[in-house]
C-alpha cells in the first residue's frame, strides 16, 4: 500500500509539474506574437543643458596697468678715486661696507709727506721771485734817476758848447775849446744812451721777474693741489659699496677705493617692447610722466614704492630690442640699488572698453553670451589688452549681455545652458592664514633676525605679521622655504 501511495504521488507531481511547463510555454509565445504584431515607436534622448558661469558686460573707463621687471640703480654715484700715490696714514671708521658717510666728511689720508716738500719748495721759489721782483723794481727807480741826471748833463755840455761857438764868433774864444765842448757834449749824449739801455734792461728785468712770479704761482698752485689730492673726502651724503682701501695699504694714482652711492635717489630701470613704449608717449610724441608702482616681494611682505617715468634711452643698444625706460622713486624705503623688482606702470585710460576673464574671449576673436532660451551665442570682441587673468575688449553687441566667463570644447552656438550668475565681477580672494605653534613661530622669528640680507623696514614688517595670533600662509611657506624646513 506504501509503495502504491508514493507512485500516485509521483505521477501526481510529474503531471503537475507538465500543466506548468506547458502553461509557461503558452505565456512566452503570447508575448512574443504580442510584442511582434506591436507597431515601432519612435525614441526619445533628452537635450544635455551645461551649467555655466556668467558676467554682465559692462562698459567702463579703465586704466590699464603695464607689468615689466627691472632693476633698481641709484641715478647719483661716484666713484672715489686716489689723487695721489702713497701710503694710507688714516681712514674714517665709517669707511666701511655699507658705511652711511656725510658731505665734507675726510675718509682717507694718504702721506702727505712728498707733496708738502713740494709746496714748500713752490712757496720758497714764490718768496725768490717776489724778492727778485722788488729789487727789479728798485732797479728801474735808480736808472731812471739816472738817466735824468745823464740828460741834465748833457743838456748843460750842449749849453757850454753853444757859449763856446758864441765866443768863438765874436773872436774871444779858440777853436780848441769849441772841439773840446763839442767833444764833452757828444759824449755827454753818449752817456743819455747808456743810461736809457740800462733803463730798458731793468724794464725787461721787472718782466721777467712778473713771469718768474707766475710761474712760481703756478708750481705753488699745482703743489697745493696735489697735497689736497692725499685728502679725500665725500662730495655728497651716502653710503659706501666696493670699499677696497685699508690702513697701511699701497696705493696707486686713479685707484678706485670705494664707491659713494646717494639711497637718497634711487631710481629703476626696465625694459619694454616697442608696442608697449608707443602706449606711452604724449601727443608730442615724447614719453610722459605717468605713475610708476615698484613691488619688491620680501618673503611675503611686499615693499613698495612709487615714482613717475623720466627718460628713456638713447639707443636700443647692440644685440638688444625694445626701448630702456628709467623711473625716478619719490620715497624707497628698504630698497637697494641692484635689488630686481616689478615695476607696474599706469597706461593712459581707455574708454569703451569691458573687461573679462581671459578664459571668455576664445581663439577665433568671439565670446559666448546667453541668448533666447538660454542658449548659447556667438558674439565677435575686438582685444585691446591683457591684464593679467583678465583681458579689455570692446564690442557693439555685448553691452548688458552676460557672457560666459570659461569657454570649453562642449560649449558652442546653439547650446542650452544654465547659467549661474557670479556675485559680482570679480572677487576678491582672501589670503590664506595660518596659526603657528609657539615652537615653529619662535623657529621662523629666529631665522629672520638673524638673516642679514632682509631689509630693517621688511624685517620689521615680518616681525609684526608674527606676533600675531594668524600669520599669511603665503608668507610662512616662502621663509620655511628659505629655511630648508
Amino acid at each position: 500500500m506504501r509503495f502504491l501511495r508514493q507512485s500516485l504521488s509521483g505521477l501526481f507531481l510529474l503531471a503537475m509539474t507538465g500543466a506548468l511547463l506547458v502553461y509557461a510555454g503558452s505565456l512566452v509565445y503570447g508575448a512574443v506574437q504580442v510584442r511582434m504584431a506591436e507597431e515601432p515607436r519612435p525614441t526619445r534622448s533628452r537635450e544635455r543643458v551645461f551649467s555655466v558661469t556668467v558676467i554682465p558686460a559692462q562698459i567702463q573707463q579703465i586704466e590699464p596697468v603695464l607689468t615689466a621687471f627691472g632693476q633698481i640703480e641709484s641715478a647719483r654715484t661716484l666713484d672715489l678715486r686716489s689723487g695721489a700715490s702713497g701710503t694710507i696714514l688714516e681712514i674714517s671708521d665709517n669707511f666701511v661696507e655699507g658705511g652711511i658717510v656725510r658731505a665734507g666728511e675726510r675718509l682717507v689720508l694718504i702721506d702727505p709727506a712728498e707733496a708738502q716738500s713740494a709746496l714748500d719748495r713752490a712757496s720758497s721759489d714764490l718768496s725768490d721771485a717776489n724778492l727778485e721782483a722788488r729789487e727789479a723794481a728798485r732797479a728801474i727807480g735808480l736808472a731812471r734817476d739816472e738817466l735824468t741826471a745823464a740828460r741834465e748833463q748833457a743838456a748843460l755840455r750842449v749849453k757850454a758848447f753853444e757859449r763856446s761857438q758864441d765866443l768863438a764868433t765874436r773872436g774871444v774864444g779858440t777853436s780848441a775849446t769849441v772841439e773840446t765842448a763839442e767833444l764833452a757834449a757828444s759824449s755827454a749824449r753818449q752817456a743819455v744812451l747808456a743810461r736809457r739801455q740800462s733803463l730798458a734792461q731793468a724794464e725787461a728785468r721787472i718782466e721777467q721777474a712778473q713771469t718768474r712770479i707766475a710761474r712760481a704761482e703756478l708750481a705753488k698752485a699745482d703743489a697745493l693741489r696735489k697735497l689736497e689730492n692725499t685728502e679725500i673726502t665725500a662730495e655728497f651724503s651716502g653710503a659706501l659699496s666696493d670699499v677696497t682701501a685699508s690702513r697701511g695699504g699701497l696705493v696707486s694714482i686713479n685707484e678706485r677705493l670705494a664707491r659713494l652711492i646717494d639711497p637718497q635717489a634711487l631710481e629703476v630701470s626696465f625694459r619694454l617692447s616697442t608696442a608697449q613704449y608707443a602706449r606711452l608717449l604724449n601727443d608730442q610724441g615724447a614719453l610722459g610722466a605717468a605713475p610708476v608702482t615698484v613691488v619688491l616681494d620680501v618673503f611675503g611682505a611686499d615693499l613698495v614704492a612709487r615714482g613717475k617715468l623720466t627718460r628713456d634711452s638713447a639707443a636700443v643698444g647692440e644685440g638688444q630690442t625694445g626701448r630702456l625706460v628709467f623711473a625716478a622713486l619719490e620715497a624707497a624705503p628698504g630698497f637697494k640699488p641692484g635689488d630686481f623688482v616689478r615695476v607696474e606702470v599706469t597706461e593712459p585710460s581707455l574708454s569703451g572698453v569691458i573687461r573679462l576673464p581671459a578664459t571668455a574671449l576664445g581663439a577665433d576673436g568671439n565670446v559666448l553670451v546667453i541668448g533666447m532660451e538660454d542658449r548659447l551665442e556667438t558674439v565677435p570682441a575686438t582685444l585691446v589688452r591683457r591684464q593679467g587673468d583678465d583681458v579689455l575688449v570692446r564690442s557693439r553687441g555685448l553691452m548688458g549681455r552676460n557672457v560666459v566667463t570659461a569657454r570649453t570644447p562642449l560649449l558652442g552656438a546653439g547650446i542650452k545652458v544654465n547659467p549661474l550668475t557670479a556675485e559680482g565681477a570679480r572677487e576678491i580672494e582672501e589670503p590664506q592664514m595660518l596659526e603657528l605653534s609657539a615652537e615653529r613661530r619662535a623657529k621662523i622669528r629666529a631665522f629672520v633676525e638673524a638673516n642679514k640680507r632682509i631689509p630693517d623696514e621688511a624685517k620689521a614688517r615680518i616681525l609684526s605679521q608674527l606676533s600675531k595670533d594668524k600669520v599669511p600662509a603665503r608668507m610662512v611657506e616662502r621663509l620655511e622655504g628659505r629655511m630648508g624646513g
